[in-house]
C-alpha cells in the first residue's frame, strides 16, 4: 500500500494539552452584526462588578448623573469604579438580585432623556503620553477584564518590578459555546481592537505582541490580520485548534508561546499578560474618547430566544430588557443563564442586570435538571483526561464531599480553574466542578 501523502501547505495548528470538544452552537449569532438596542428606561448598577472590594455610593436618591459619572467607588486597589450609564435621575440604592446569585447593593437609575456624557480627560496623543496617566486613565474609567473574570485592568498594568514582562497576548478565542461578542467585536470594530492593544503594550513597555484566534472564525482571522496591515502594526494573528478551554490564559500561553505557567502560579510569572478582545476595544473608548466603561457588547442567543442577536447593552440594563430587544423567549424556554454553558451562571429572574462580566445571555429549551441523575463514579478517567490543570477531579469532589479539606487542598483544588470539562465528559453526570467551586470556597473559610 503507497503510503499517505502529504498535504502540502497544511500547517498544523497550535493548542495546549488535553481539553474537550463540546458542540459551539455559535451558528446562531456568529453571521448577526452588532446592534444597538433602545436605551432602557431604568437601570441598576451594582457597586461590586469586578474582583475585589466593592465600591461605595457616591451618589443619593434624588441625584441627577450623566451618562459615564463615576456613582460607585472604592478606595482599595483591586477594586474598581462603576459608572452611571444613562444619563438621568438616581431613584434609590438598594439591595437587589444579582446575576452571579447573591444579593448586591445597587444604584438605581431612572432614565430622563438621552445621553449627556461625562467624560474623561483624553490626552492628545497617547503614543507621548506619561505611562502613568494612561494607567490612571484606564483605572477612572473602571475598565476589567472582559473576558468574564473581571479582573481591575489596571492591576494588571502594574505588574511587581520583579516580573518582567517580555510578551503581550490579545485573546480572541471566544472558546465557550454559543458565544458570538468578541468574533462580531474583530469583525466589525478591528481598528479599534487594535489601538487598545498598541495602548495596552506601551504601558506595559511590551514591544513582542501576539494575537490568538481560534479557527471556526475565519473572518475574524482575516479582518484582524487586514487591520494590521493597513495601520502597520508588526503583530502576528496566530490561529489556534478551535478547543475548550483555549481561551484561558494558561492554556492561551501554552499554544501560543510554549510557555507553561506553574502550579499556583500567574502569566507574569513567565513573562507575558494576556488581556480580552472585548477590553482592548474599551482601553481604546477610554483613552481616545473619554468614555467610562458603560456599555458592552452582550451575545443574546440560544434555541430558546426568537431572534438571537450580538448587542451592545448598556451596564445595568436588565435581562429583560435585551432579550425583548430580540423578540422575547420562546414558549418552551426552560433555562436562561448568564456566560458560556460551561461556565456560566443559571438565572431564576430576568430582572437581575447587565454587569461588565456578562458576556452573554443563553436561552434553551434544554434543562440539565432533565438530562438524568448522578451514578457513581466508574472509574473511567475522562475527568482526568479532560483537565488541562493536570488535576484529579473526582478525587478532589469526593474529598470536599466527604470535608477532608485538608487533603483537597494538598492535591491542588486551588489550581482548578472551574472550566467544567471534568463534568461535561463525566458518564455519570457527577457535579464535579460544582462540588470543586464549594470545596474552594469551604478551604478559604478554613484560612
Amino acid at each position: 500500500m503507497d503510503p499517505m501523502p502529504k498535504i502540502v501547505g497544511a500547517v498544523k495548528t497550535r493548542t495546549f494539552k488535553k481539553g474537550v470538544h463540546p458542540t459551539d452552537y455559535k451558528a446562531f449569532t456568529n453571521a448577526e452584526k452588532i446592534e444597538y438596542p433602545p436605551l432602557p428606561d431604568n437601570v441598576f448598577i451594582p457597586l461590586q462588578q469586578h474582583i475585589g472590594e466593592p465600591g461605595r455610593p457616591l451618589v443619593s436618591p434624588g441625584d441627577e448623573v450623566k451618562t459615564g459619572q463615576c456613582v460607585g467607588r472604592s478606595d482599595k486597589y483591586v477594586s474598581s469604579p462603576v459608572h452611571a450609564s444613562v444619563t438621568g435621575k438616581v431613584k434609590a440604592i438598594t439591595t437587589l438580585p444579582h446575576p452571579v446569585g447573591a444579593r448586591a447593593q445597587m444604584v438605581h437609575i431612572q432614565r430622563t432623556g438621552e445621553d449627556e456624557w461625562d467624560l474623561l480627560p483624553v490626552p492628545e496623543d497617547w503614543r507621548t503620553e506619561p505611562l502613568e496617566n494612561l494607567r490612571e486613565l484606564v483605572q477612572e474609567a473602571g475598565i476589567v477584564g472582559l473576558g468574564g473574570a473581571a479582573f481591575p485592568t489596571h492591576v494588571k498594568l502594574s505588574p511587581p518590578a520583579d516580573k518582567a514582562i517580555d510578551a503581550f497576548i490579545l485573546n480572541g478565542c471566544e472558546c465557550e459555546p454559543y458565544l458570538t461578542a468578541d468574533h462580531r467585536a474583530m469583525v466589525e470594530l478591528a481598528e479599534k481592537i487594535l489601538t487598545g492593544m498598541g495602548i495596552l503594550m506601551r504601558v506595559l513597555g511590551v514591544e513582542k505582541g501576539y494575537i490568538g484566534i481560534e479557527t471556526n472564525k475565519p473572518d475574524a482571522i482575516e479582518a484582524m490580520r487586514a487591520c494590521c496591515t493597513r495601520i502597520g502594526l508588526d503583530v502576528p494573528v496566530i490561529p489556534l485548534q478551535t478547543k475548550y478551554p483555549q481561551g484561558a490564559e494558561k492554556m492561551l500561553i501554552q499554544a501560543v508561546l510554549d510557555r507553561k505557567v506553574p502550579a499556583g502560579g500567574l502569566p507574569m510569572d513567565v513573562g507575558v499578560i494576556v488581556n480580552n478582545v472585548g477590553t482592548a476595544l474599551a482601553v481604546t473608548e477610554a483613552v481616545t474618547e473619554g468614555k467610562s466603561l458603560v456599555q458592552r457588547i452582550v451575545t443574546v442567543t440560544g434555541n430558546g430566544i426568537n431572534t438571537p442577536k450580538n448587542v451592545m447593552a448598556r451596564i445595568g440594563s436588565p435581562f429583560s430588557h435585551l432579550v425583548d430587544c430580540c423578540d422575547g423567549l420562546k414558549e418552551e424556554t426552560s433555562q436562561v443563564f448568564m456566560g458560556g454553558p460551561m461556565m456560566g451562571i443559571a438565572q431564576f429572574d430576568l430582572a437581575v442586570p447587565v454587569i461588565k462580566a456578562t458576556s452573554g445571555i443563553i436561552c434553551t429549551t434544554d434543562s440539565i435538571s432533565e438530562k438524568g441523575k448522578t451514578l457513581p463514579c466508574i472509574r473511567c478517567g475522562s475527568c482526568i483526561s479532560a483537565c488541562s490543570m493536570n488535576l484529579l477531579p473526582t478525587r478532589l469532589a469526593r474529598l470536599t464531599e466527604m470535608k477532608q479539606l485538608e487533603a483537597a487542598g494538598e492535591l491542588g483544588i486551588d489550581h482548578c480553574i472551574e472550566c467544567g470539562s471534568c463534568a461535561f465528559v463525566c458518564p455519570s453526570q457527577i457535579p464535579l466542578v460544582q462540588w470543586i467551586r464549594v470545596g474552594k470556597y469551604r478551604l478559604s473559610q478554613l484560612n
